[in-house]
């Protein structure tokens, strides 16, 4: 096997780094959780990168490889390569993503970028090309010295048309910054909460759209600081609003052909788009402790504040897990799903993986798609959502790890190492927050036990 990639884009790289004068060259990674790592280093290293990859200690990364077992290799891909909006001094900054392997140039394991790319390829196997298309959300805070509760920085709304403030002046000059560096912004707006803004972002396939979420909250959270603000992907830091969501849209292609588009279908819903939200809600359950994977993540799915809480599918229902957009009458061509359940903390890599690999089950098993769910849900009691058949999500991290425990799916895609990790790691989270004693507690039952 040649991990080394296309000549001409390893030249292409060469090339772009002499002429923009790239004095650092990060090489970026993930842990299992996602975590953002890196180390750089300087042209006159960056070919033998590319050609033979980076030697690490892999053991310095939680998750990654124990102590007798701790060398591994980042081996750049070219195609990723990009110069960052963040100069310094006189010179450029550039990044490439990198996939790890062992030594003998086998993937590693622990490698989430290795996870997505193996589910792709069974994808292929199957003639399907997965798309994906985020909407991310996220918070705008006032810095502290020292650190208190978040501050917001502004009271808007959905869509609040302002005159120029300091957090949409943010949210411009981050747009600005992706534009920069090649990264499409769909749109750009305020949303529900306090300070909450949102970032979409044009369709890619799947591996470079898990690259881009990593670096589009990179640059977020760069611009941000650099006027002394402080941007967070929690899930759900304010009480009393709206958390923020990483709702995504997703497809399937065969070719330049859209398989969720079928002309002559009611909707313009394909057979195989169907069996594919199917098997999203058959396994919705026991992937949620990956597109949900903090204790605070639960914070956000609760009842009345728009995230989806109950396992079901509908046209144009935001109440619904699985909504399926209205596409404009001239592109109906354009179909796809929206998964709603994920939100910004999540790993992409390991996100997308479960909901492909769910998707491709409900497929390769031809599922039936359940009762579309066309009221209100959140409206719904509990007995008439038992009734319909609708189950709930899991409500807290440890029912979810429960789930994707059991799930055979879920370690199949994951594979034995990050699914044993994955779960280690989250009981323990679980287990540490189940000992804190919070604010809540104490301002209910000290007065009067």
């Amino acid at each position: 096997m040649s991990i080394a990639s296309n000549k001409d884009q390893i030249n292409y790289v060469m090339r772009t780094v002499e002429e923009r004068k790239v004095r650092f060259i990060q090489l970026w990674f993930t842990d299992i959780l996602g975590t953002p790592k890196s180390f750089s280093i300087t042209p006159a290293e960056l070919e033998n990168a590319l050609e033979e990859g980076m030697t690490f200690d892999g053991s310095a990364i939680d998750g990654f490889s124990r102590v007798q077992e701790s060398d591994v290799l980042a081996f750049p891909d070219p195609k990723t390569f990009q110069i960052l909006p963040f100069q310094k001094g006189n010179s450029e900054l550039a990044r490439i993503f990198c996939d790890v392997y062992n030594l003998d140039q086998t993937p590693f394991e622990g490698c989430p970028r290795h996870v997505l790319k193996r589910t792709l390829t069974k994808a292929r196997g199957l003639n399907y090309n997965f798309f994906a298309s985020p909407e991310i959300e996220y918070f705008y805070f006032a810095k502290q010295d020292p650190p208190g509760s978040p501050q917001p920085l502004d009271n808007g709304s959905y869509f609040e048309l302002t005159v120029a403030d300091l957090s949409s002046d943010l949210r411009k000059r981050t747009v600005l910054a992706l534009e920069e560096i090649g990264i499409p912004v769909e749109y750009a707006q305020h949303e529900d909460a306090p300070s909450q803004h949102e970032i979409d972002l044009r369709y890619t396939d799947a591996l470079t759209m898990a690259d881009t979420i990593m670096t589009v909250r990179l640059v977020i959270k760069e611009v941000a600081q650099d006027n002394n603000v402080y941007a967070s992907f929690m899930p759900k830091p304010l009480e009393g609003v709206q958390g923020s969501g990483m709702h995504t849209h997703f497809s399937l292609f065969q070719g330049d052909q859209n398989v969720f588009y079928d002309p002559d279908a009611e909707k313009f819903l394909s057979e195989t788009a169907r069996h594919f939200i199917a098997g999203l809600l058959h396994h919705a359950h026991e992937i949620t402790a990956i597109t949900n994977q903090w204790v605070n993540s639960y914070k956000r799915l609760v009842s009345g504040y728009e995230a989806p809480i109950h396992i079901s599918w509908a046209h144009n229902n935001r109440s619904a897990l699985v909504r399926v957009p209205v596409t404009k009458a001239s592109h109906p061509e354009a179909t796809r799903i929206e998964y709603r359940a994920p939100d910004p903390a999540c790993n992409p890599y390991l996100c997308f993986s479960v909901v492909l690999a769910a998707g491709l089950d409900g497929i390769q098993n031809a599922m039936e798609l359940p009762k579309e769910a066309n009221n209100n849900l959140f409206e719904m009691s509990d007995r008439e959502l038992k009734k319909a058949g609708i189950r709930p999500l899991p409500m807290t991290l440890e029912a979810a790890l429960t789930e994707m425990e059991k799930s055979e799916l879920v370690a199949e895609t994951l594979g034995e190492h990050v699914f044993e990790w994955f779960l280690r790691n989250k009981y323990y989270e679980w287990n540490q927050y189940s000992r804190h004693i919070s604010h809540y507690e104490l301002a209910r039952y000290f007065p009067t036990l």
